[in-house]
């Protein structure tokens, strides 16, 4: 029942930091006294060092070095993700799915979108639909809530389609830019900054969240305009945003820019939210739902449907359409510790099971089989662009 595959994610409440005051006068009378108690001394200048410059180890890429090849079907709707509540023979169905490529990234905002409109309704037991990403930051929030909660999964991990995700934080083909409303943007703003928040409190090895320097490669000059440009409203999720000049990277395009962003371990981070819905008492069905028939036939009277793709049948979403999405990873580098963005749709992420690279976006497309033509490509585009570094 979770979607065939997924790029998915989740959010936090505002977190606000007192600053501490200082006594301005206080301290400036303290300074005073000190140099005229003080006696004459030689004043010797301390040298700055300039700072390291970052240090790129070359990618080793190969096709004797790849390992697996995977496949995913993103569940896109070109109008962007559903966070709705229905009523279909007196069931509450509130429904949280279609992220696109940005399901992990996404899963606790939309999560939280989701629970706000659920809570109303008084339940104290409810039912998740799938537990990949989306769901298990759903049911978690749930619990925070006091809610007794039961997810009920055609799978578990690692055999959802999150546990492929190349899994950055950061919501990307989510929607088309010509079929949104202004009432999902302002869902889409707040889903992406409470996730955001909520990544930032869960970095560690315990959920396998860590921040990465990233590299956007260019061969023409960026735009800034957009949700995401230096004047954007979610510039704030590309911390040191800024773009160097040839003398500050390796790479072999005319245009860089860096930023730093979380990246997300699949495998550490599943298994450390299901421990977690367990220890809280939730329950897991494995159960896949065929129609809408066995969705209202749950026990629990609020469900909340995260089902991905899977939506398309069961609640006969027409908009929600595949976007097949195809990884090939290489041996790990636990030495290469940057990400990259080159164009065509590319990206390197490294991770401690391998280094992925990326990526396709096929629309429309149901197979699970992988391309090795799109394979092939891939390889060989990394390959060039890791042996003209200038390292």
């Amino acid at each position: 029942m979770n979607a065939t595959f997924i790029y998915k994610a989740y959010p936090i409440a505002k977190l606000e930091i007192p600053a501490m005051l200082i006594d301005r006068r206080s301290f400036l009378s303290a300074a005073a006294f000190s140099a005229a108690c003080s006696t004459r001394r030689m004043q010797v200048k301390t040298p700055v060092t300039p700072s390291a410059a970052p240090q790129f180890a070359r990618v080793n890429v190969s096709p004797d070095r790849v390992i697996r090849t995977v496949v995913g079907l993103r569940p896109y709707r070109p109008s962007g993700f559903v966070v709705r509540r229905e009523s279909i023979d007196e069931k509450t169905i509130i429904h949280n799915y279609g992220h696109g490529g940005g399901g992990v990234t996404l899963s606790w905002g939309t999560a939280h979108l989701a629970v706000e409109q659920a809570l109303p309704t008084g339940a104290v037991r409810m039912a998740v639909l799938g537990s990949g990403a989306v769901g298990l930051a759903t049911a978690r929030l749930l619990q925070e809530h006091g809610v007794d909660v039961t997810i009920y999964t055609k799978a578990l991990p690692p055999d959802t389609t999150s546990n492929i995700a190349g899994a950055q934080v950061m919501p990307v083909t989510v929607f088309e830019s010509a079929r949104t409303t202004p009432e999902f943007m302002a869902q889409f703003i707040e889903a992406a900054r409470f996730s955001y928040r909520r990544y930032q409190l869960m970095v560690g090895d315990y959920y396998g969240i860590r921040w990465r320097p990233n590299y956007t490669l260019s061969r023409e000059p960026f735009r800034d305009g957009g949700l995401m440009g230096r004047q954007g409203v979610l510039a704030e999720l590309m911390p040191e945003l800024r773009d160097l000049t040839p003398q500050e990277h390796p790479f072999p395009f005319p245009y860089v820019r860096q930023y730093d962003t979380m990246f997300i371990y699949p495998s550490h981070y599943l298994e450390a939210m299901l421990r977690e819905f367990r220890i809280a008492g939730g329950k897991i069905v494995l159960q896949e739902m065929h129609d809408i028939r066995e969705v209202l036939a749950l026990p629990q009277m609020v469900i909340l449907n995260c089902t991905g793709l899977g939506a398309k049948a069961l609640f006969n979403d027409a908009e929600l359409t595949p976007i097949k999405g195809q990884l090939t990873i290489l041996l790990p580098q636990p030495e290469v510790d940057y990400a990259t963005e080159p164009p065509d749709g590319l990206y390197m992420f490294p991770r401690p099971d391998g280094v992925l690279l990326g990526g396709t976006h096929e629309m429309g497309n149901w197979d699970l089989a992988p391309n090795r033509e799109a394979e092939t490509r891939i390889v060989a585009e990394h390959t060039q662009i890791f042996h003209d570094m200038h390292v």
